[in-house]
């Protein structure tokens, strides 16, 4: 992970890129994973972040990270994208 790391901040020093806008954009999408992984649950991310949800929700308006955003992204598929429930089902009793 450090070279990863490493190899970003490498990345967005020879684009030019500035401390300030760096640093937002390491925050904004920090905020973001932590959010999508609680599936858009500002209590339980601000939880795991270790800080209040009132001072998650001021990040996120400062950020300029929408909460509906994030939760676009965590929409079931249409139903003519979805697996039909028998037929996952018999692949599961064969398995």
């Amino acid at each position: 992970m450090k070279r990863e790391l490493d190899s970003l901040v490498t990345q967005m020093h020879s684009s030019g890129m500035r401390y300030e806008e760096a640093v937002r954009e390491f925050k904004r999408q920090y905020l973001r994973e932590v959010l999508v992984t609680h599936r858009g649950n500002q209590c339980k991310a601000a939880e795991e972040l270790g800080m209040h949800r009132n001072t998650l929700s001021r990040a996120m308006a400062e950020l300029g990270l929408d909460l509906a955003e994030v939760r676009a992204t965590l929409k079931r598929p249409p139903r003519s994208e979805r697996p039909v429930l028998s037929t996952v089902r018999s692949l599961y009793r064969q398995g």
